[in-house]
């Protein structure tokens, strides 16, 4: 029996048929495809997931999207609705997109117990991730994640912090003696002083010789690349209209991240400038290791790790870039999220005098400058101080990510539906794009008590200080500002002891005062993160007027 065979059409036969059918019609046809295939997706995430009440959109295009990147506090605005619309409701995005926002402590706890594997990166923000820091710990999802932070947590273990401590000591002691001598050099016995900028270097120079055992000098006065490029981004304050629309289109078409603008030329530079000093401290590290010039210490180091990661034959092992990536990374957390969260310490401690009073006193009767062990567990009100902080001006505002897979989320009280049903869960389909306002459940009256949006350190230190609410909020010490569940911040430690070795050397040996009398205005500027700026002042400007303690 003979067994018929269809010929399989050659190229230019494939191409002559596309010719005769016409190449509109072609485009036609993929056209409906991709709509139909648009309109599919739709339908199957609307069954699936729980519809809410929520704001209606202010702009066709940008739904509410617009208003909260134009506000000063998009946190109050996520608070307001859900005063009105409960703890989860959804706003409408860009292109007719949706978000749920989650501002209910069970439901964040669940969300963040699955970050990662069920609810991952959307696709912006891989893009500006692997343009920026590459494919390391922050991009990474699942089991790369995993395996990348596995393989670095023993640098960031209490035993190799307690190490660190004087790294932190000795960068601020630089900064204290450049402090000296500028007000020594004054007639009035005080200086106006940018601690921002200082705030930078010191958290530069800091990451440099703790995480890599390099010095960049900037508390000496040398101009690294990296400080250049990263000084850049703080004077850059103001974006276009054009550039303020591709932004949020880009939500949608994250291939608008690639489009030569002024800020992704910065990001290009800054991704350049790191990766050449992340090659160089590697290649001589790795030198050194040939050379059996550091000890058996180095190899729980950032770099000894990295390095170690390398090997082919390592259990954790990791590619070049990943490598790399990893040095990017610890370089921009390290160098910006420490030095922004000292900077609102000393604004709040500049308004507050009460406050910083009371710290000074506490720090000045304990005496000697404090251990490891002792900044953890034996100055309660410096601790209460730097939480007070990270509480009310954490570095990273909101969170967004995107559902992998269909899940459904509990909530701790009833929401009513866009029906005008009560439920206390809410499913997801896949898809479904969700925000975390961590600012917003840090500074809620609804969890925080009646006093949530005012700075008090003492909050802290009684046992009704913290209401029941917050205590529901599964984070470090009841805050989102480090996140949770496996994508916790793995510096968490490192960022805070550092924080409060700093604070205590400064506040100890001078006062702090805002230049303009205590209700200058402070206003939030757009760096690499968001950051403090005093109004009417240029790039990141915040002078302070300081003094030494006598």
């Amino acid at each position: 029996m003979e067994i018929s065979t269809i010929p399989l059409p050659s190229p230019s036969s494939l191409w002559t048929t596309v010719r005769s059918v016409g190449t509109f019609n072609v485009a036609c046809s993929f056209a409906a495809l991709w709509i139909f295939a648009k309109v599919f997706r739709a339908l199957r995430w609307r069954l699936k997931t729980t519809q809410l009440r929520g704001p209606p959109r202010t702009s066709f295009i940008y739904g509410v999207s617009h208003d909260l990147a134009s506000s000063q506090d998009s946190g109050e605005m996520y608070e307001r609705w859900a005063t009105e619309y409960g703890v989860a409701y959804m706003i409408p995005s860009v292109l007719g997109q949706t978000r749920i926002v989650l501002c209910d402590p069970r439901a964040v706890a669940h969300f963040y117990a699955r970050e990662t594997w069920t609810y991952v990166q959307t696709p912006l923000s891989l893009a500006l991730l692997e343009a920026s820091m590459g494919r390391g710990l922050l991009w990474s999802q699942g089991e790369d994640h995993r395996r990348q932070r596995k393989a670095l947590t023993p640098a960031f273990s209490n035993a190799a912090i307690r190490k660190l401590t004087s790294v932190f000591y000795d960068s601020a002691y630089k900064a204290k003696c450049a402090w000296d001598t500028a007000i020594e050099s004054s007639e009035d016995g005080d200086a106006v002083i940018e601690v921002q900028n200082w705030m930078s270097h010191i958290s530069l120079d800091t990451i440099g010789i703790a995480g890599f055992s390099h010095d960049f000098g900037s508390l000496d006065g040398k101009r690294a690349s990296v400080t250049e490029v990263f000084d850049t981004f703080g004077n850059n304050q103001q974006a276009s209209a054009v550039n303020k629309v591709l932004r949020l289109l880009a939500s949608v078409f994250p291939i608008i991240t690639k489009m030569p603008t002024k800020r992704r030329n910065l990001m290009k530079k800054l991704g350049v400038t790191m990766e050449e000093i992340s090659n160089d401290l590697l290649i001589r590290s790795r030198r050194e290791k040939d050379l059996n010039v550091s000890g058996r210490d180095e190899e729980k180091s950032i770099i000894g790790l990295l390095i170690k990661s390398e090997g082919q034959d390592a259990e954790l092992h990791m590619s070049k870039d990943e490598v790399v990536a990893q040095m990017k990374v610890l370089l921009i957390a390290g160098y910006e999220t420490i030095s922004i969260s000292l900077t609102w310490a000393l604004i709040e401690l500049s308004r507050h005098a009460d406050v910083q009073t009371c710290l000074r006193g506490e720090l000045l009767a304990f005496g000697a400058d404090p251990t490891y062990d002792q900044l953890k567990a034996s100055l309660p009100y410096l601790d209460a101080v730097v939480h007070e902080i990270l509480r009310i001006h954490p570095p990273v505002g909101e969170f967004i990510r995107i559902a992998a897979a269909d899940d459904v989320i509990p909530l701790s009280e009833p929401v009513r539906t866009e029906s005008g049903k009560m439920t206390d869960s809410i499913s997801i389909g896949k898809g479904t794009l969700i925000t975390i306002p961590g600012v917003t459940i840090n500074r809620s009256s609804a969890i925080w008590g009646p006093d949530a949006k005012e700075f008090k350190p003492d909050r802290w230190l009684t046992e009704d200080g913290i209401s029941g609410k917050a205590k529901e909020v599964q984070g470090h010490r009841h805050l989102l500002t480090f996140v949770d569940g496996p994508r916790t911040c793995l510096g968490k430690d490192f960022a805070i002891t550092e924080f409060k070795t700093v604070l205590s050397v400064l506040v100890k040996n001078f006062v702090f005062e805002m230049r303009d009398g205590p209700h200058t205005q402070v206003e939030v500027a757009r760096g690499i993160f968001p950051r403090p700026r005093v109004v009417g002042e240029d790039g990141i400007g915040v002078p302070l007027r300081v003094r030494r303690y006598e």
